[in-house]
């Protein structure tokens, strides 16, 4: 049975896992234990992993580049030592943006965390405190989305199709007289 894994990372890490029905088998907030930056976050990365299968798709929100505060550092290490750990183990993941995220949800790629909660509720009746929960599992909804026959809005539709054609990467440009 394939499983949908919705991955919101921060220092409070939501996760949800899905069925191919969009049935929730697993959410969870994870927080870091520990005192020590380094140990705080490695304690999050590798509970995260623990709960992701070898045969597990994966969807994982991209970074927010607006984001400020004192826990922005260790955000951005949680997240690039998830992918990493992704990367060791050959597991393939897709990085949905934020904005992307909100349009799946609302229609538009605005919202606060707050404006999405009754859309995810009306939408598909799921329903958590954590808004890094809440994120999650729309994250698992997009990635079975694109692995499983489901009905989808127009906004929707567009998220999946940019997520299945993403413009071509350029090559970085080198600096001239070095």
């Amino acid at each position: 049975m394939n499983r949908y894994v919705g991955v919101d990372h921060s220092t409070k890490t939501g996760v949800a896992i899905l069925d191919p029905n969009g049935n929730v088998l697993n959410r969870i907030e994870i927080q870091a234990d520990g005192v020590l930056d380094a140990a705080r976050i490695n304690d999050v990365v590798i509970r995260t992993l623990r709960l992701i299968q070898p045969t597990d798709k994966v969807a994982i929100e991209g970074f927010s580049y607006a984001s400020t505060g004192s826990f922005v550092g260790q955000q951005y290490a949680i997240g690039w030592a998830i992918r990493i750990g992704l990367y060791v183990r050959k597991q393939k993941y897709i990085e949905v943006a934020p904005t992307q995220l909100k349009k799946f949800v609302t229609g538009v790629g605005k919202g606060s965390k707050e404006e999405l909660i009754l859309p995810i509720y009306k939408r598909w009746g799921f329903e958590h405190p954590s808004d890094n929960v809440r994120d999650a599992f729309v994250l698992a909804q997009v990635i079975r989305a694109i692995h499983e026959p489901v009905q989808l809005t127009k906004p929707q539709q567009e998220v999946i199709h940019n997520l299945k054609n993403p413009p071509a990467k350029k090559p970085a440009k080198k600096k001239k007289g070095k």
